[in-house]
């Protein structure tokens, strides 16, 4: 039966200006696609497109245009879409990683009945819950410290920390504070600096931070550096992973290039970013392949596509806290079954 497809337009409100070393944002602008089958929309399958600006590289003004065209092609009948099965190369979207990742959760979510339940495991029916880290914000350091003293009540067992945004002096005493609190055995804390640090200093900053006792360090210099983040990661006192480092990788022989190059000990994946829930796939079996730990995050989706990179996490056997969480950045978000409780992420039904 021929397929139809739709989508719609929705602005996410902050409920405050979340701040990363690249600046502020108070709306995240997104699409919701709706996929049925001709003569059956009672049952609609629902992905999300939720681009980050500045970051993703499907972040253009041609992006709805594009939304258009791929709305025809299906409409049209001119492409065939099955769920666990490559998108067609006829559309046409290597360079469109978001709105990949949207159909194919669309697809899944409508081959499965249209009830947001995509894949069948334990998270997914309520069984099983999956680790995250709280997420800190950066801002003044009263701020920040309200929000380490609110997760570490909410029962969190790992932080994760942006920084680069204050004096680095600033965001040691805020480490400091937090180690004063809860030693390694209680807290594993994570920081990510965004890419925030220039080459020459990054090494000299990470010695001071291994301090700390830090679990690891996203992005510590700007991706496409690959020369200078291959030495980092050689001789980093802290464990370095990459993240804003996989956007654009897409061919399989590329994702093996820059990771037996760069040699990581963690890559973090954000399905969105890199291309969906297939492409996360395969960065996961390349680098498992190579000892490079792993885990998954999301990119200030609303909680359509929360669920979906939740669902798909849970497929694997989880090792370490995951960078998921309910979208309660939003005051406009989805309802959600998604909830946290005690440092770890329930599927409630």
């Amino acid at each position: 039966m021929p397929l139809q497809l739709s989508y719609m337009p929705h602005t996410l409100q902050f409920r405050f200006d979340a701040r990363t070393s690249r600046g502020a944002i108070s709306e995240h602008k997104v699409y919701f696609l709706n996929l049925w089958q001709a003569g059956a929309p009672e049952v609609v399958g629902v992905g999300e497109c939720a681009p980050l600006a500045g970051l993703s590289i499907d972040d253009r003004p041609d992006l709805e245009q594009k939304l258009q065209e791929v709305m025809r092609q299906v409409n049209g009948q001119e492409v065939q879409l099955r769920a666990n099965k490559p998108l067609p190369p006829e559309l046409q979207l290597q360079d469109w990683p978001a709105l990949r990742f949207a159909l194919e959760t669309a697809v899944l979510d409508l081959e499965h009945g249209g009830k947001r339940f995509i894949y069948n495991n334990a998270f997914s029916r309520g069984e099983a819950g999956i680790p995250i880290n709280g997420l800190i914000w950066m801002g003044g350091k009263a701020f920040m410290q309200e929000q380490i003293e609110k997760k570490l009540k909410e029962g969190y067992s790992c932080l994760k920390l942006k920084i680069g945004g204050l004096d680095f002096v600033q965001e040691l005493e805020i480490l400091q504070s937090i180690r004063e609190v809860a030693c390694t055995q209680e807290l594993t804390v994570r920081v990510d600096a965004n890419g925030a640090f220039s080459p020459q200093e990054a090494y000299k900053k990470l010695e001071r931070l291994a301090r700390y006792d830090l679990h690891s360090i996203e992005q510590p210099i700007r991706q496409g550096q690959h020369e200078a983040m291959a030495q980092l990661c050689a001789y980093t006192p802290i464990p370095i992973a990459l993240d804003e480092e996989l956007i654009g990788v897409q061919e399989p022989e590329a994702k093996v290039q820059l990771l037996e190059h760069i040699k990581p000990q963690y890559i973090i994946l954000k399905p969105t970013l890199v291309g969906g829930l297939a492409a996360s796939a395969e960065w996961i079996e390349l680098a498992e392949a190579r000892q490079i730990g792993w885990w998954v995050t999301s990119a200030l989706e609303s909680n359509i596509g929360l669920n979906a990179i939740s669902q798909f996490t849970a497929k694997y056997d989880i090792t370490l806290p995951q960078g998921l969480g309910t979208g309660q950045l939003y005051h406009n978000n989805i309802p959600s079954t998604l909830r946290i409780e005690q440092g770890q992420l329930w599927h409630r039904a």
